[in-house]
């Protein structure tokens, strides 16, 4: 992506305000992990856009979090202003209408909502592995 897109992406988020932009680096590698599992390690050239469900990368983000930081996830989450699956949505949907990202017709913010329930994903039964 060339620097003044990144600007301009950078001055996006900044603008709308809700979230950091540490929170859009860990969704951009929450997607890279959805895309990972979804269609495997290996890009394919011809294969072309590979899309992923909002619930797919709600998921991905739930597991990285857990695998990240642990019991401490949803702290962490909740320091970006992300307490629900729908800040998810509310984060790609601001990229999608700034044309940082693309979506299906058949996609749609609701795809987003109640995916999980963060008290249950990130409290005290939560599973994770630490990576070594």
């Amino acid at each position: 992506m060339p620097d003044d897109a990144e600007n301009s992406m950078e001055e996006v988020i900044h603008k709308d305000g809700r979230y950091p932009l540490e929170a859009f680096a860990f969704l951009h590698e929450g997607l890279g992990s959805a895309v990972k599992a979804a269609y495997g390690a290996k890009p394919q050239p011809a294969a072309g856009p590979r899309h992923i469900s909002g619930r797919q990368l709600c998921l991905a983000l739930r597991d990285l979090a857990i695998q990240r930081w642990g019991l401490l996830a949803r702290t962490v989450l909740d320091r970006w202003n992300i307490r629900s699956t729908i800040d998810f949505g509310n984060m790609v949907y601001l990229l999608v209408n700034n044309d940082f990202m693309k979506k299906t017709d058949e996609d749609s913010l609701e795809d987003f909502r109640d995916v999980f329930n963060f008290e249950q994903a990130f409290g005290q039964n939560c599973k994770f592995e630490m990576k070594e």
